[in-house]
């Protein structure tokens, strides 16, 4: 399995991706002859290298011939364009993914149907070979997953096709939603993060945060077009495959002490966190302030599901305040075995690690199921279903 980690340290646009990924390897050739599938008329790209604060990076250039017409689209139009282009079904279908999850955003925004949508500035030629290009780059590239930092979002005002917004640009924001961000460096003012970018990142991205536990085999920089005077305006890329410890992500983890709550209460809220997508949900005894008996309800979750987790846990219980805090996890990888038993097939997760499998963990429930199907003990088809994996010869 091949990753891709984006360091956003100035933030990110199309442009830049696009860049890093060929810096790191992509070959332009390859690229530049997906790119000509489109036949979008008057439009050139380049790439070649710049030197910003010390660091070569690659600079990825696209030339639109002002006398070419391009109009205006619709999705659909881009979906069209896309399909008509040939391009390899993994790169046509990421590409109609990042356009689909941003003409979302602007219809939310605009308050209209996405098919109503006119792409404005994300609809231009650049923007179109930008998505196009990073789907493409990707597949060359063969990373299977992607991986991000915490976004910056910049600050002040930016002029638009509607006028002057606020940074981020409202469609930045809304799909940045359940995304991690920060204000950016404080010598980098405007706008950081681009919709292309975030679009990008919002629909392919696995977790923001530090980066996964890997083992490097490449790394790229992306240059853009702004110059800050402390910092280079640039997107690195780090690519490399999961680590052979295990497997490595960032999780966030939710914390609140609660003082006049049931266990009920308590017992419900922890379904509803799992059902919303938490990893895990406990609730331990503690004492607080003054030697009053509370509880400590926890949940772990992925960053894009911090908002709701929270939500749930203000509306369901008696806290005024969640704590939260970023926890990097070291994993085994996982898979699931079903073994045959004298009492059926029952379901085995294996933990792996430096490609042997180090534990077996039989499914409670299907022990369950055959425990009351069969009339015996859970713990007699617990221990055959250990048996037949040890009888494995694993």
């Amino acid at each position: 399995m091949a990753i891709a980690y984006f360091d956003c340290f100035t933030g990110a646009a199309g442009d830049m991706i696009v860049a890093s990924l060929l810096s790191a390897g992509a070959s332009f050739q390859a690229l530049e002859g997906e790119l000509a599938k489109l036949k979008l008329g008057g439009v050139s790209v380049r790439f070649g290298p710049v030197t910003l604060g010390g660091l070569v990076c690659g600079q990825f250039s696209v030339d639109v011939d002002p006398h070419a017409r391009q109009p205006h689209r619709h999705l659909g139009d881009i979906l069209e364009l896309i399909d008509n282009a040939k391009l390899t079904p993994e790169a046509a279908d990421l590409a109609r993914r990042i356009f689909t999850r941003l003409g979302a955003a602007e219809a939310k925004v605009h308050g209209c149907d996405i098919q109503a949508v006119h792409f404005h500035e994300v609809g231009a030629a650049d923007s179109i070979v930008d998505i196009v290009a990073t789907a493409v780059a990707m597949e060359l590239l063969g990373i299977d997953k992607l991986f991000c930092s915490a976004i910056p979002l910049g600050s002040g005002t930016i002029t638009c096709q509607h006028g002057t917004l606020p940074v981020p640009a409202p469609a930045t924001a809304e799909l940045l939603i359940g995304a991690q961000t920060c204000p950016g460096p404080a010598d980098c003012t405007g706008e950081l993060t681009t919709p292309t970018a975030a679009a990008i990142f919002a629909e392919l991205a696995e977790g923001f945060g530090p980066a996964p536990a890997m083992e490097i085999s490449a790394i790229g920089y992306g240059a853009g077009t702004r110059r800050f005077a402390n910092l280079p305006n640039a997107l690195r890329v780090i690519l490399g495959k999961p680590s052979p410890a295990g497997q490595g992500d960032t999780v966030i983890e939710l914390a609140a002490n609660i003082d006049d709550c049931t266990g009920e209460v308590l017992g419900a809220t922890i379904e509803k966190l799992i059902s919303a997508g938490c990893l895990d949900a406990w609730a331990s005894p503690v004492f607080t302030k003054k030697s009053r008996p509370a509880w400590l309800l926890c949940a772990l979750c992925n960053p894009a599901d911090l908002a709701q987790a929270q939500r749930i846990i203000f509306t369901e219980t008696t806290t005024l305040g969640i704590r939260q805090r970023e926890a990097c996890r070291a994993k085994l990888t996982r898979s699931i075995e079903t073994l045959e038993t004298a009492f059926g097939p029952i379901r085995v997760k294996l933990g792996w690690l430096d490609g042997r499998a180090i534990t077996a963990s039989p499914e409670f429930v299907d022990c369950q199921a055959q425990a009351d199907a069969h009339h015996v003990a859970v713990r007699e088809v617990i221990a055959a279903a250990r048996q037949a994996w040890a009888g494995g010869g694993r």
